[in-house]
Formats: structure tokens, sequence, C-alpha cells
């Protein structure tokens, strides 16, 4: 709980100043960028949370890594301060503050959709509309395939889910037989 305290009021900081210079979604894909390239590697990785190396090799890799990316001073300069602060070791849960934080300020929302089949672009489309006009916010939707629903959708907004995938109404019709019994 204490990480997710102090990732909330770093992620708070830095979206004030994306906000104040209107680059939330600049600085947000700069910082999540550098995130993935430190969690695409595990040796980059463990060597920035390993408390064992000296702060300032750490930091030394960090600038080459900076230098090397296509990223504005102000990022930079927030993920040097991580850095410094011992705070890179939480980079994912600031983002993801961050992130929570810019999606309510432009009021979107992001939604996960899972089918057993390609969607068109139509059924997409169609789909997300929909979704607008139920949340009333801007939605950002990622569909991914699982041939194990059968058939059907599953939908999740924020907490909410709405599985109406075959998979989920067999077991349904599955369980209320074994309890009938």
């Amino acid at each position: 709980m204490i990480g997710s305290t102090i990732a909330k009021r770093y992620a708070r900081a830095f979206f004030e100043i994306a906000e104040e210079e209107r680059r939330l979604e600049e600085y947000y894909n700069e910082l999540n960028g550098f995130l993935s390239i430190v969690e695409g590697n595990e040796d980059l990785k463990g060597f920035l949370a390993n408390p064992v190396f000296d702060q300032a090799e750490k930091k030394a890799v960090v600038e080459s890594i900076l230098k090397k990316i296509n990223i504005s001073g102000i990022t930079a300069n927030f993920i040097k301060l991580l850095t410094d602060k011992r705070r890179i070791v939480i980079l994912r849960d600031i983002v993801e503050c961050y992130r929570e934080m810019m999606d309510e300020a432009l009021h979107t929302v992001r939604v996960n959709v899972k089918t057993a089949f390609p969607l068109s672009d139509e059924l997409k489309a169609q789909l997300q509309s929909g979704l607008e006009a139920q949340t009333g916010k801007r939605v950002q939707m990622t569909v991914t395939e699982d041939p194990s629903l059968l058939a059907g959708i599953v939908v999740r907004v924020g907490d909410t889910l709405y599985d109406n995938s075959i998979r989920t109404q067999l077991n349904n019709i599955r369980n209320l037989l074994g309890e009938e019994r």
C-alpha cells in the first residue's frame, strides 16, 4: 500500500506538469515507452531493482538509455529523479497511476474485448460507438481473440465484466444442472 501511495504522489506531480503544458498523452507515451524498454530487458530490470548496485551506476545506465531514445527533457528529468530517489522500481505503478489520471482528465475509458473470432472493422466501429454511448466517454478499445470462448464476446470496462460467451453460458447451464441433482 505504501508503494501505491508513493507512486500516486510521483504520478500526480508529473501529471500536473504535463497538464500545465497540455502534453498529457505525449508525456504518458514517453514514460510508458521507457517502461517498455526496462520491462523488455530482464537484466536491466533486475539491475535497476537490485539495491546492491551503486546509484551512480544505475544513473549512468539510465542516462545512456535516455540519450538513445527520443524523449522530452521533462520526461527524461522525471526518470532521472526517480532513479536518484530510488523510485525507478515503482515505475510501472507510477505509469498506471498517471494513465488513470490522464484517462479521467480526457474522459476516456479503456475497454478490453475478447472474441472467439476476428472482428471486422465495421463490427469494431459499431461496438466502439455503442460502448461510447453507454459510458459517455471516449473509448480506447483493445480487441484480442480467444478461441476458448467458443463464440460470443467478453467486454471489460474498468472493473465491470460483460461476459456473453458461449463458454460461460455452458458453464452456467452445467452449474445449474449440477445443483438440481
